[in-house]
C-alpha cells in the first residue's frame, strides 16, 4: 500500500487544506521558521517568499517539488534545485493586480499629501514583468503619461524603454517592480544606492512595492534624515521582519510587505501551484478558484455620470481597498519594543484582514457617459446601467 504524499505547507497560504488536503497529509508551519527537520520526511514543498528553499534547507531530505505561491522565485536556489533532481513550480504574475491596487492607492495618498495631481506627473516604472506590465497597463489606460526602465526587455526587443539614470532625471515618481538579482548582466540588488538616491529630486516621489534590497534602506534613510525633501512609500524593506523603524517613521506610506495580498491573488496562487503539482503527479485536479473564493461583500456602487474621473478614481480605489489602514497598522507596530516587532511585524501579515480586488467591482448609474465608460475600463470595472 502506498504511503500518502507528506506535505509541509507555509501557514499563511490560504485555502491549502481546500486545495491540498486531498492529495495527501497536510502539516502547516510557520514559513519563517521552516528548519530542514521539519521538511526533511516531507515529499512536498509549499512556501511563500520568506523562506530560503536551499541546500541547507534540503539536503538530505525527501521532498522532490516546491511550490512557491509567489511571482518571484529569489528566495528559491534554482540552480540547486535542478542539480538535486527538485520539480519546482511558481505562480507568475498571482498577484500582479493586488499590487496595481496597491500602488494606485499608494499614489493616491502621496498626491493627497503633497497637494497635487497625478494628471501632472510623469510616472516611472522600473520593471516591465508581470507586475510593472499590468501597471503600466492601468496607468495608460488612466490617461496618464508613463515611461518604462527595463534593461533586459530592452536588450531583447523593440519598444520605447529608458535608461535608470533617464527615469531619475524625467520622471516625478518611480514604482519600482523588479526582482532581486545579485549578480549577473543587470543586478537589482542595491539598483537604487547611495549614489543613485542622491540624484533623486527634491520632490520626487518613490514607491517601492517589490523588493525591500532594491533601494539601499540606510542610505535612503540618510537622505530623509539629512534633507527631507522627497515622497516615499515603501511596503517591502531589508533584512524583513527586522524593519528599520527609523526610516518607517519617516517615509510616508509604510506597510509590512502586503502589497501583493488580496485575497484574490493569493488564491490564484494556492490553486496555480496545486495545478503544477496535480501535473507533476499526473493526477487530474479537482479543485478550482471558482469553487472556494467567497462572495465579495461590496456588490458595488452607485454614481452618475457627472461623476468627476479623479473623484471616482479615488472613490473605486478606496472603497476596495486604502492602503492607509495598512499604514496605521504598521505604525501601531513600531510603538512596540524593539525585541518585540519581528514578531509583530510578520503577525500583521498572518492575520493580515480579507482584501480583494478592483477588477470585478460594479458601477451602478441611470446613464452613462464617455468618462465613466474609460475610467471603469481602465480599471476593470463594469458599468450597469439601473
Amino acid at each position: 500500500m502506498n504511503q500518502p504524499l507528506r506535505i509541509v505547507a507555509d501557514e499563511n497560504i490560504p485555502l491549502a487544506e481546500a486545495f491540498f488536503a486531498e492529495l495527501g497529509e497536510l502539516t502547516r508551519l510557520p514559513g519563517r521558521d521552516l528548519s530542514a527537520a521539519a521538511v526533511r520526511e516531507a515529499d512536498v514543498l509549499l512556501v511563500r517568499s520568506v523562506t530560503q528553499v536551499n541546500q541547507a534547507l534540503l539536503q538530505g531530505s525527501k521532498v522532490r517539488f516546491v511550490g512557491t505561491c509567489t511571482i518571484g522565485t529569489d528566495h528559491l536556489d534554482l540552480p540547486w534545485l535542478a542539480e538535486a533532481g527538485i520539480q519546482v513550480a511558481s505562480a507568475p504574475g498571482c498577484n500582479a493586480r493586488a499590487v496595481v491596487d496597491y500602488v494606485l492607492g499608494a499614489l493616491l495618498h502621496l498626491a493627497e499629501l503633497s497637494g497635487e495631481t497625478l494628471e501632472d506627473k510623469v510616472i516611472g516604472i522600473v520593471g516591465a514583468g508581470r507586475v510593472g506590465g499590468a501597471l503600466h497597463k492601468v496607468l495608460k489606460a488612466l490617461g496618464l503619461e508613463v515611461r518604462v526602465c527595463d534593461p533586459p526587455r530592452a536588450a531583447e526587443e523593440e519598444g520605447e524603454f529608458y535608461s535608470l539614470q533617464a527615469l531619475i532625471a524625467e520622471a516625478d515618481v518611480l514604482c519600482l517592480h523588479t526582482p532581486l538579482i545579485h549578480e549577473g548582466e543587470h543586478p537589482t540588488w542595491h539598483l537604487l544606492d547611495e549614489a543613485r538616491i542622491a540624484t533623486l529630486k527634491p520632490g520626487q516621489w518613490l514607491i517601492n512595492a517589490g523588493r525591500g534590497a532594491v533601494v539601499d534602506n540606510q542610505a535612503l534613510l540618510a537622505r530623509l534624515q539629512a534633507h527631507d525633501d522627497l515622497w516615499v512609500a515603501l511596503d517591502v524593506w531589508e533584512t524583513e521582519p527586522n524593519v528599520e523603524a527609523e526610516l518607517a517613521r519617516r517615509v510616508h506610506l509604510a506597510t509590512p510587505h502586503i502589497a501583493g495580498y488580496s485575497l484574490d491573488g493569493r488564491l490564484r496562487g494556492t490553486e496555480m501551484i496545486y495545478q503544477a503539482l496535480c501535473t507533476a503527479l499526473q493526477t487530474e485536479a479537482k479543485q478550482s478558484l471558482a469553487n472556494v473564493i467567497p462572495e465579495h461583500w461590496l456588490k458595488g456602487l452607485r454614481v452618475t455620470s457627472k461623476a468627476e474621473p479623479a473623484e471616482l478614481l479615488a472613490l473605486i480605489s478606496r472603497s476596495v481597498y486604502d492602503p492607509r489602514r495598512d499604514d496605521a497598522a504598521f505604525r501601531r507596530h513600531l510603538r512596540l519594543p524593539a525585541h518585540e516587532r519581528p514578531a509583530a511585524f510578520d503577525a500583521l501579515r498572518k492575520h493580515y484582514p480579507v482584501r480583494r480586488e478592483i477588477p470585478g467591482l460594479k458601477l451602478f448609474t441611470r446613464q452613462s457617459s464617455a468618462e465613466l465608460n474609460q475610467l471603469s475600463k481602465a480599471l476593470g470595472c463594469s458599468v450597469d446601467t439601473l
